[in-house]
């Protein structure tokens, strides 16, 4: 039978596998057959799991007993930085191209228990380091709406299955709008939520104190509901905060957005400007108080990131040496074992921001740039927790730029860096944000507009997305 995998919801999902219309096995086989037709030119799957059959099978059984909930049998892609157990999970780079799980992450271990589909693997930025996923060790992937673009990253194979109809939902992950902006850039909506809000355990590190996992999906409330599903305390993740204290801190100001205008005057795509101002005023049209705000430490958040987070970097792939697990290259010493097999095994990216990380943490430069950077991180975290004393959310828009042509910035990283330039305060301070499709162009590729919230109030994106989907028609 035909599914219309283009319209399709998590709940309209649910409604047909619960009533009989259609079985899980017969939707995931929708699912497998897009796969097989488009995922050799968008190389979004890294690989499909041999036992998605299976999987759907067990689902089916949930629905005949009644214990299915809203995720069972929904098919998801799983970014290559997530656990799964017994299964490959090689973040993108040689040097874990052979590795196997051992366990699964939390967030799949839940996914598993509620009887959701996990159907693959996802292509991502080696080590999440990337916007743009084209520094992975399996090759490029491409845009949907124009695969002579980049998708966004560094969880461009997430985006990819999304919105390429490959997967009804996906987990990516962002240490600095690695899902906002890859949604930005696939016409999705993607959720980077409140820092300790989903567990990191069984999460490869790039940077513990930005890492976070993030759903995507076509709408806000398939992103509402994936969040909700994971959204519990996890004693084994140290940074998971307990629910007694996700008390979110609500300002009593009622339907005001606050704009940093200043932000934006330079370095933003006319086009996408344009946009953004078209998205505020239709805001306004239906009630919206819109209020200029000031948040003047901002302007140095992506500084401040490009320092934290090499510095993190260095430290999590130190444990990556050819000696432990991953590959390994053989040598007459064991310091020309950890050269050549950490030369080999990472990528030219990935190497960059080591060395940039060891560089910052060094002797002599330690308080000069990273605890200089730290100062800072604080400094703009306090000035947006105080911007929700006059107003509600916060709106920017999700990237600088509309999808760029594939090799158009890759010599040139610090052109690169600049696509994180609005995701980089949320990720500094920890709140969430939500970025949402706003149109598109007359060549058809996708805007966005993004929102932060204070600490812990996701309902209030999930409200506003909701309106906004309404109006921005």
């Amino acid at each position: 039978m035909m599914i219309d995998l283009k319209n399709l919801t998590i709940e309209k999902a649910h409604a047909s596998l619960k009533n009989g219309e259609y079985t899980c096995l017969e939707l995931v086989e929708e699912y497998l057959k897009v796969i097989g037709e488009k995922n050799k030119e968008l190389n979004a799957y890294l690989e499909v799991y041999d036992d998605v059959i299976r999987q759907a099978e067990e689902a089916e059984k949930k629905f005949k007993n009644g214990s299915a909930t809203k995720m069972t049998g929904i098919p998801i892609a799983i970014k290559d930085n997530i656990l799964v157990g017994g299964k490959i999970v090689s973040a993108g780079s040689k040097i874990l191209e052979n590795y196997r799980a051992s366990y699964d992450a939390t967030v799949v271990k839940i996914l598993k228990k509620e009887g959701a589909i996990l159907l693959g693997r996802t292509n991502m930025d080696e080590f999440a380091m990337g916007s743009s996923t084209q520094t992975s060790y399996y090759g490029v992937s491409r845009n949907p709406y124009d695969p002579s673009r980049v998708p966004g990253g560094s969880s461009g194979g997430s985006a990819i299955a999304v919105a390429a109809d490959m997967a009804l939902t996906a987990l990516g992950t962002e240490t600095c709008g690695s899902v906002r902006q890859p949604s930005a850039f696939c016409g999705l909506v993607g959720l980077k939520p409140t820092y300790g809000a989903l567990s990191r355990h069984g999460i490869i590190a790039m940077g513990n104190s930005l890492d976070q996992v993030s759903p995507f999906g076509k709408t806000v409330r398939d992103v509402e509901i994936v969040f909700n599903t994971l959204s519990l305390h996890d004693p084994e993740d140290s940074t998971s905060v307990p629910e007694d204290l996700r008390n979110p801190s609500r300002s009593n100001l009622k339907q005001k957005i606050g704009v940093p205008w200043h932000l934006f005057e330079e370095g933003v795509e006319k086009t996408v400007l344009e946009n953004f101002k078209q998205s505020i005023e239709k805001l306004a049209s239906v009630g919206f108080e819109i209020v200029d705000i000031k948040l003047p430490y901002s302007k140095y958040s992506l500084a401040t990131y490009y320092i934290i987070m090499p510095a993190e970097v260095s430290t999590n792939l130190s444990r990556f040496d050819g000696i432990r697990y991953g590959y390994s290259h053989k040598g007459e010493t064991l310091e020309e074992v950890y050269k050549k097999s950490r030369g080999e095994g990472f990528g030219r990216e990935a190497r960059r921001r080591i060395l940039l990380g060891t560089y910052v943490l060094s002797y002599g430069y330690y308080d000069a740039y990273y605890n200089k950077a730290v100062k800072v991180r604080r400094k703009i975290a306090d000035e947006i927790v105080k911007a929700y004393e006059r107003v509600d959310l916060i709106a920017t828009p999700t990237a600088p730029t509309l999808p760029f042509k594939l090799g158009e910035k890759l010599d040139d990283p610090v052109a690169m860096y600049l696509s994180d330039i609005f995701s980089a305060p949320a990720n500094l301070s920890g709140v969430p944000s939500l970025a949402l499709p706003s149109g598109k162009t007359s060549e058809g590729l996708p805007h966005s507009i993004q929102f932060m919230a204070p600490h812990f109030a996701e309902d209030s994106l999930f409200q506003i997305g909701k309106q906004f989907e309404k109006i921005k028609n």
